[in-house]
């Protein structure tokens, strides 16, 4: 029988930076767990470990972006996915703009979301954060990347 993450590897989903701004700070983190979770009014859900710096961030400013990656861009995944904002500054040489947030919105990706957090859900070691979307843009040439595992992890 096969492993619960083993099965839940054949779910493919896109691969995003979600960052935030509180106070000075800023930080972005890679997530591949992300969703809509409205229309009206049009909201957003990402789930952030509770040991992330990210996670902290957003509970104080309640603010974050999803910065939606272009195909090719699994360099940018692994910038914001293999280090962590409270060692590093993830920013330095990394282009990016603001928008009504705060929170930063990297050049060159696909799209984003620029969110409001409106409620929030414990759900075990991560909480899910619900954002409304208060700015959005795309780039509408870029396909979205999709998160397959092995480009992170390597293979089994």
């Amino acid at each position: 029988m096969a492993k619960w993450d083993d099965v839940l590897r054949n779910i493919h989903c896109g691969l995003f930076v979600v960052t935030t701004k509180s106070g000075d700070k800023i930080n972005g983190m890679t997530v591949a767990w992300m969703t809509r979770a409205s229309i009206e009014p049009p909201m957003v859900s990402v789930s952030i470990g509770k040991t992330r710096y990210s996670h902290g961030l957003i509970q104080e400013s309640g603010v974050f972006a999803v910065n939606i990656l272009k195909e090719g861009q699994v360099d940018v995944g692994k910038h914001f996915g293999f280090q962590s904002g409270k060692r590093v500054n993830k920013f330095d040489k990394v282009d990016y703009e603001t928008k009504i947030t705060g929170s930063p919105i990297l050049k060159n990706i696909a799209g984003y979301l620029d969110c409001r957090v409106v409620s929030s859900c414990d759900a075990g070691d991560h909480t899910i954060f619900v954002g409304e979307v208060v700015d959005a843009g795309t780039s509408p040439d870029a396909r979205p990347m999709l998160y397959v595992h092995e480009d992170f992890w390597g293979k089994k």
